[in-house]
């Protein structure tokens, strides 16, 4: 998803839903490097949260350790200075839960 792409999705949400929510968040260590742009509101489904997250591309990963028992195995992945890649994740609250499910969407089918 391009940037214009979300902005365009956050501006129609905001013409159409209260937001209750909007932050961004860094990703923990072991997802790797990169971001998360989260936004609450309440849709037709209820309580809905979207994620983009925001990370550099894999150029490639490198393993490190040695055939011995007992030695450990490090990867080191190489990143892409340039290249960002995006991924989009929608949600809805089941209040009998108290849990974010997700919504699996086939493409052309936002509800937003």
């Amino acid at each position: 998803m391009t940037d214009e792409r979300w902005q365009e999705i956050i501006g129609q949400i905001k013409d159409k839903f209260q937001i209750s929510d909007q932050r961004t968040e860094d990703l923990p260590e072991e997802r790797g490097r990169g971001s998360v742009e989260i936004v609450e509101f309440i849709g037709p489904l209820g309580r809905m949260k979207l994620e983009r997250t925001t990370q550099p591309l894999v150029l490639g990963k490198k393993t490190i350790g040695s055939r011995r028992i007992g030695s450990q195995t490090t990867v080191k992945y190489l990143y892409s200075e340039s290249e960002k890649i995006h991924k989009f994740k929608a949600y809805r609250f089941d209040e009998n839960n108290n849990e974010w499910l997700e919504i699996k969407m086939e493409r052309k089918e936002m509800i937003f």
